[in-house]
């Protein structure tokens, strides 16, 4: 489980690096949606703590840089990877359990024990 959100964590990061190389490199309409789709899961991450307006008012205020709200954004996209991981493992844990138990008929053991 942390194997797999930590491979889906680079490979995310990876891909918002290629996209903002690509952006900046060739100013097209597509790279622009492109960047605003990957950056889409971390601002709306950022908005449902409500932390979104304050970093807002900081990039405008010349606080924090460009560089600095990527930064912010990796790190919640990383966080955002993880904490879904961390459910969906989770979920399919109890899920196991509940089939295990029911497959063993209760609360007998399972064959070949007692």
């Amino acid at each position: 489980m942390w194997g797999n959100a930590f491979l889906l964590s680079v490979l995310y990061l990876l891909a918002g690096i290629v996209v903002e190389t690509l952006r900046r490199r060739y100013p097209k309409y597509f790279f622009d949606r492109l960047s605003m789709a990957l950056d889409s899961l971390p601002a709306r991450a950022l908005e449902l703590v409500h932390a979104m307006e304050p970093l807002r008012a900081a990039y405008f205020s010349g606080r924090i840089t460009d560089l600095g709200v990527r930064v912010v954004f990796g790190v919640v996209t990383v966080a955002v990877i993880f904490l879904l991981a961390l459910v969906v493992g989770a979920i399919m844990a109890v899920l196991r359990w509940g089939l295990m138990r029911a497959t063993r008929g209760g609360n007998r053991p399972p064959p070949g024990e007692g």
